[in-house]
């Protein structure tokens, strides 16, 4: 349904570091880039942000988040690994979520930015 997603940071360099580290275990990288823009995706960018004079405020009660695609349970753990290593803060260990159903494995994280990002894998794992 959604053909890609911007948002608005405050620091471009700051935002490369924290999504470089934190969405390479998920298989998405830096396809496109300019001096106040990056996309990011797999095949083509669909998460973009650039550089916003006023980005929208963190609300932590908005229920604004974006879900990431992960491949395996173990790239969920390395989303959430390499996140909080690169300067984002934790918001919700891996590990199964059982009220969302049987299989949904998921991490989150907050970017320093304050958007909230989750990472999810559908696929059951021995």
């Amino acid at each position: 349904m959604l053909d890609h997603v911007s948002i608005g940071v405050h620091d471009l360099a700051r935002a490369k570091r924290f999504y470089d580290a934190s969405l390479a275990p998920l298989g998405y990288k830096l396809l496109s880039e300019g001096d106040e823009w990056l996309g990011y995706g797999d095949a083509a960018p669909v998460f973009w942000m650039s550089v916003a004079a006023q980005p929208v405020p963190a609300n932590p009660k908005s229920g604004l988040h974006f879900c990431f695609t992960a491949p395996t349970r173990k790239s969920v753990d390395a989303f959430h690994a390499a996140a909080l290593a690169a300067g984002g803060q934790d918001n919700g260990k891996p590990g199964l979520r059982a009220d969302y159903g049987p299989d949904y494995y998921a991490a989150f994280a907050i970017d320093p930015d304050g958007y909230r990002l989750e990472a999810y894998c559908s696929r059951p794992e021995a």
